[in-house]
């Protein structure tokens, strides 16, 4: 439940400044890099735009120093290894559930120079990956799928069948996945939202319980839309010195951290693993109404994207980043750069008075520009060895550099990529709601899940040559 449930007058005006004041969105701008100063951060940014078969590596003249050309469609994530490989989703059609707004199905990975390595599915009757996945140290990869659960096993679960539309719900999965041949893999561990549950709806079913007393679950009847795409997992992290990994739950405007120390067999349950939690959840944050410890005012996210952990060795390291898209914001739709230091212990437990809401109640940094910044959907944020902040305005593919000031000082409007084709876009659009506030409408072909910036020494580069060598 959001402020505007409760308000009609406040989401009409919400909507309303949304169009008002998104004009810029809507005016021609200049492509290309139109500022690059000293003060940027050096390396080549990879981006992947919906419009188009190709991935491109630029440099901050904007140049493409290095591209990749694939036979499928791209899907949201791209990620590229420190071997030189690009690792990424790839839409594969699902005609038993076909959901807008991030479907995936696929895995790929290419050599630098293109040579197909992995072509692994996770698209069936009962499973379907989608928006993000996430590359181990061990090399295996982590991907979230959306299973299948009938309108009975639900009810048995404890949901409000006036909450369920259609015959199924579709809540989410973590999949652990090790690579095996061209096109196999195996399942080495996994996590299933559908074990960590609480109602109060019902004493006669599964799960009854308060979800005030019961943080470390998630409340099955907690519900934005009566549709099959209940939760909208839109971003997968994972952090090797806790092996904790961070969730996004678009619906919930929430992120949830689970313990990945555990068995797949303890995942099931509560109990075991490094917390000692199971697959429950250690912590949450953004919209404390999601387990009754706080009001709808008390909402921090508002359909974010990219939650993250700032890797070890930049500035801020072990704090979260988000990109928090704000369409649900209660005066007008504006994005923001959240960062926050969660309130970790010295044994990697989470802190938190118990009937209160997880910290932090203060933000560590933000950045925001009411009159410039606005994704209602994808979207991302990067923090940079400078600590600088790279930003991802995907919806219109624009890429940004700011300090920690908030000046500008990289600055780059997406020209590459062909337009988006009607696939490619309405599989986009909806990955907001469609009672969300600000424009809708589908993505342009230069929009982009994200963007990362690697450093020149950064290990792919090693050696490798385009038009010229660009690391040694």
């Amino acid at each position: 439940m959001q402020l505007n449930r409760f308000y009609n007058f406040g989401f009409t005006l919400l909507i309303f400044c949304g169009f008002a004041t998104g004009d810029i969105f809507a005016q021609d701008v200049q492509r290309g890099v139109v500022r690059n100063t000293a003060n940027a951060s050096p390396g080549y940014t990879l981006i992947a735009p919906f419009g188009g078969q190709q991935t491109f590596l630029i440099d901050l003249n904007g140049d493409v120093v290095h591209s990749w050309t694939t036979e499928r469609n791209p899907s949201q994530a791209a990620y590229l290894l420190d071997d030189g490989c690009l690792l990424r989703t790839t839409k594969i059609p699902n005609v038993t559930f076909d959901v807008k707004g991030g479907p995936a199905g696929g895995i790929q990975k290419f050599s630098w120079d293109g040579r197909l390595l992995w072509d692994y599915a996770i698209s069936s009757e009962r499973r379907l990956s989608h928006h993000d996945i996430e590359p181990l140290p061990n090399g295996n990869v982590l991907v979230v799928a959306w299973e299948l659960k009938t309108k009975a096993e639900a009810v048995a679960a404890g949901r409000d069948p006036q909450k369920i539309a259609g015959d199924a719900l579709w809540p989410e999965v973590v999949l652990e996945i090790q690579p095996a041949g061209l096109r196999g893999g195996n399942i080495v561990w996994e996590w299933h939202l559908w074990d960590h549950l609480v109602q109060s709806y019902d004493p006669t079913k599964a799960n009854f319980g308060q979800p005030a007393d019961h943080p470390e679950l998630i409340d099955i009847n907690f519900v934005e839309r009566p549709i099959a795409d209940w939760i909208h997992m839109n971003s997968i992290d994972y952090n090797p010195e806790l092996d904790q990994i961070l969730l996004s739950g678009r619906t919930f405007d929430e992120i949830w951290v689970i313990d990945h120390s555990t068995k797949s067999d303890a995942a099931v349950g509560h109990s075991g693993g490094r917390s000692g939690k199971g697959g429950d959840l250690l912590y949450r944050w953004g919209n404390p109404f999601a387990y009754f410890a706080g009001t709808p005012f008390d909402q921090a996210l508002f359909g974010q994207h990219d939650p993250h952990w700032i890797p070890k060795g930049l500035p801020g390291a072990g704090n979260i980043l988000i990109f928090n898209n704000g369409s649900d914001r209660d005066e007008r739709p504006f994005s923001t750069i959240d960062e926050l230091t969660p309130p970790l212990a010295e044994d990697h437990s989470y802190e938190r008075t118990p009937g209160e809401p997880f910290g932090p109640g203060q933000l560590s940094w933000t950045y925001q520009d009411r009159d410039r910044l606005y994704s209602q959907r994808v979207s991302g944020a990067q923090r940079l060895p400078n600590g600088n902040t790279l930003i991802c305005a995907g919806e219109t593919g624009h890429v940004f550099e700011v300090t920690t000031t908030g000046e500008v000082v990289w600055d780059f409007h997406n020209h590459l990529g062909a337009p988006a084709d009607t696939d490619a876009t309405d599989n986009a659009k909806n990955d907001a709601p469609s009672n969300r506030g600000g424009r809708g409408g589908a993505l342009n072909g230069v929009a982009m899940f994200r963007a990362t910036r690697f450093p020149p020494g950064y290990p792919a580069f090693v050696g490798r040559t385009f038009n010229r060598v660009i690391a040694k």
